[in-house]
């Protein structure tokens, strides 16, 4: 299986995924899916990394959404199209349960797939031109349970079925207003400000990024927490990244945080 339709960049603490067919504005494939899902839980699992930052090669999207020439020989009956949503909820999945911060950095069309990805990650970055939509009724497809999910948490139930219904796209001031996005700058500054936002968070203690990120899953579970979930909130306290943290503050310095 060919990889280099997804690629991995490093930049110190920071990781960069990119999406890479800028000769289809990087629409999906069932490989691409699979990779990314590969991809997403590597780098969950490696301990180094405080932040990923997903992005499209190419300038142009994000992405586009599934490529429609696959809709023939992978996903014309039921079939194909639950062992091909299987991998595509794989990928999802990654994303949703990845332990360290991600940032979506948005230039051009971001729609379908495109946003589901995108509504996964943690922290969402366009520029001006960017646009946002889902307009699979057009193609007489649904959105499955678990792509759903994501977007109801960002837009709601009425603003998930305003653009399910409708397949309007937006463009980026409506995608700020509707909370599909953390923020709109100048398509120039886009990956300025992705970037930076990645910094921001890289220079914090990712221990810390990792229990906030958990603590919010244990939350929208609905559960009551247990004693040892409750008890998690409390173990900073015994971390080296405590103690560098606050003896910097008294001391007026930058802390630079270990990760223990």
């Amino acid at each position: 299986m060919s990889t280099d339709t997804i690629l991995v960049e490093r930049d110190g603490f920071v990781a960069t995924v990119v999406l890479n067919r800028p000769e289809k504005l990087n629409a999906l494939t069932k490989p691409m899916w699979q990779r990314l899902g590969q991809v997403m839980r590597e780098l969950s699992g490696d301990d180094t990394l405080r932040c990923i930052v997903l992005r499209g090669a190419g300038g142009k999207a994000f992405a586009p959404g599934n490529d429609i020439a696959e809709f023939e020989t992978e996903r014309s009956n039921f079939a194909q199209g639950k062992a091909y949503g299987a991998i595509l909820h794989d990928a999802l999945g990654a994303i949703a349960d990845c332990r360290h911060p991600t940032v979506a950095l948005i230039e051009g069309i971001c729609v379908g797939g495109g946003l589901e990805i995108a509504a996964l990650c943690d922290l969402r970055i366009c520029g001006q031109g960017s646009r946002f939509g889902v307009p699979i009724n057009k193609l007489g497809l649904v959105m499955a349970h678990a792509e759903m999910a994501a977007l109801v948490q960002l837009a709601g139930r009425a603003g998930a079925l305003e653009l399910l219904l409708e397949g309007r796209i937006l463009d980026a001031r409506e995608a700020l207003e509707r909370r599909l996005v953390h923020r709109v700058v100048a398509d120039a500054d886009v990956a300025t400000e992705a970037y930076a936002t990645a910094s921001r968070i890289a220079a914090g203690a990712p221990l810390v990024a990792r229990w906030h990120k958990q603590f919010l899953r244990d939350i929208e579970a609905g559960a009551p927490l247990t004693e040892a979930q409750r008890d998690e909130g409390f173990r900073c306290y015994d971390s080296e990244d405590f103690r560098i943290g606050y003896r910097a503050f008294l001391a007026k310095q930058a802390p630079e945080f270990v990760g223990r």
